[in-house]
């Protein structure tokens, strides 16, 4: 969220029952291009062991919020 933030992105992020972590940016291009390699490598204590990527319609996000 903190990245997210700072990079000026919109969005969510909220972990799902299998253990995953599921993730919506908008935002400009590049900008989401570094939250996404950022998220490869994900916080100290996180172990990412797969990441992949949906290209969807922009839906208007306004700010980031985790979602429970």
């Amino acid at each position: 969220m903190e990245q997210a933030e700072a990079k000026g992105i919109s969005g969510h992020v909220r972990n799902l029952a299998d253990g995953r972590v599921e993730a919506v940016f908008e935002g400009e291009p590049d900008s989401v291009a570094e939250l996404v390699s950022w998220c490869r490598r994900g916080p100290r204590a996180a172990s990412v062991a797969h990441l992949s990527e949906v290209d969807e319609t922009p839906t208007g996000e306004v700010g980031f919020r985790m979602l429970l």
